[in-house]
């Protein structure tokens, strides 16, 4: 079993599960999937991006063809982080499964 992600972690996978991005990218892609909920600073970006590293689920990867600023870094998610933010989304799922009649798990 994955531990429990934090929520910063959970909408980071998310936003590289769309592909790979860099930093500024997956603040913005944060953004507009929360609706405007959810605003990501530096300092909590960078801050979870590293830990992640250290933890195996995202790693820096080589920029696109063509991409724009060559000092940025990309990153993208790997299998293990693939597979936390799918044990993420079942708990989720669970979870909501337990408030909505007729979705209890069997």
């Amino acid at each position: 079993m994955v531990a429990p992600l934090t929520p910063a972690v959970l909408h980071i996978l998310i936003a590289l599960a769309h592909g790979h991005a860099h930093g500024y990218a997956i603040m913005k892609r944060v953004e507009v999937d929360s609706g405007g909920r959810v605003k990501m600073g530096p300092g909590t970006l960078y801050g979870s991006l590293n830990r992640m590293i250290d933890a195996g689920l995202v790693r820096d990867c080589d920029p696109p063809a063509g991409a724009d600023d060559p000092r940025r870094v990309y990153y993208e998610i790997t299998a293990q982080g693939s597979t936390a933010l799918e044990a993420e989304l079942e708990r989720y799922r669970a979870v909501v499964s337990l408030t909505t009649p007729g979705l209890a798990p069997s």
